[in-house]
């Protein structure tokens, strides 16, 4: 089951994905409609069930009318947090192979970020009931920092770079005791500054804050363990790059539960009635093959498994505002 949600009659409603180019609208947002399923203790493809109209709507459409919106939202963006692990995934088999050859070495020759990623390759996937090794972990945003799918992505003024990063999102609603629900996932575009990021690993932070996007669709129910998908970056109507990334739980040296654990065991982070996007990571980058994106290059992430593809194009921003403190 898939859900967008979408922009009709001046209401946002949720909507159920029936064909690749039709979309049958329920009678609430999918957080009215998670909300619902945790105060029924129901799951949310039976909500979903109780909540369909009659009422069809073209997909296309909804696009074509800029009326696609993200497939999950907080009617106050500030209880929304935007976050993340980084230092995931294995990658490729040639990368995996790569990789693991770099962490065979003494340990005071590992620099931190082999040192996080073998931590990982040797404890992310604990036994049930077992905690695993913590992941590198970061902050985007609230849901002021998300656009939605086909919507542009700002680029701020001070920025050095402007990358996207193909992942997996997992999204989540707090329950009134304080309970985290996954909803679903949705492909994800984390979107980073990596020559910051590059500068200093601990200038992390920093390339982090920026916007991102995630959907449109939201694949509800279990993920697959192996996914396959395609991020490219047209330009002037061309493909300019284009390159295979795998992701699931296959692919990865955490576990999803790992990364859930490790997010949501700050108690701030299960705050009753908060929405969470939590980017799982990648190994897939247009910036480790030297590109550098420009004005209006539109980027595409691909996985069939959830759908149409993110699609969303680069805004530079020009502006230099003037930052300054005032005294009271």
């Amino acid at each position: 089951m898939r859900l967008i949600q979408c922009e009709h009659q001046g209401r946002i409603h949720a909507a159920l994905v029936e064909r690749v180019d039709q979309v049958r609208l329920l009678d609430a947002d999918t957080y009215t409609l998670a909300r619902r399923a945790i105060a029924a203790g129901q799951s949310l493809a039976q909500a979903v069930e109780a909540a369909l109209t009659e009422t069809r709507l073209d997909y296309q459409a909804l696009i074509d009318e800029k009326r696609l919106l993200l497939p999950l939202t907080h009617p106050d963006p500030a209880h929304c947090r935007v976050t993340g692990t980084g230092l995931t995934h294995l990658g490729s088999a040639d990368t995996r192979s790569a990789m693991h050859a770099k962490t065979q070495v003494d340990e005071a020759e590992l620099t931190d970020s082999m040192r996080m990623f073998k931590l990982g390759v040797e404890g992310g996937k604990p036994a049930p009931g077992e905690v695993g090794a913590q992941p590198e972990w970061f902050y985007k945003g609230d849901g002021s920092c998300v656009v939605a799918p086909e919507a542009e992505i700002p680029v701020p003024h001070f920025a050095e770079d402007a990358g996207e990063e193909p992942e997996l999102a997992g999204l989540y609603v707090i329950g009134d005791d304080g309970q985290p629900w996954r909803v679903g996932h949705a492909i994800g575009n984390e979107f980073s500054d990596h020559v910051t990021e590059r500068f200093n690993y601990l200038w992390l932070a920093h390339s982090k804050l920026r916007a991102c996007s995630f959907g449109p669709e939201l694949l509800v129910g279990e993920l697959p363990d192996h996914l396959e998908g395609t991020s490219r970056i047209v330009r002037d109507g061309e493909t300019l790059w284009e390159k295979p990334f795998l992701t699931g739980e296959a692919n990865m040296a955490h576990s999803l539960a790992n990364l859930e654990h490790h997010h949501f065991k700050y108690p701030g982070f299960r705050r009753p009635g908060d929405v969470h996007v939590h980017f799982f990571g990648t190994a897939t980058l247009s910036f480790a093959d030297g590109v550098q994106t420009r004005d209006d290059d539109r980027f595409e992430i691909d996985l069939p498994e959830f759908g149409r593809p993110l699609r969303n194009p680069l805004r530079f921003e020009v502006d230099n505002p003037d930052i300054a403190v005032k005294s009271l």
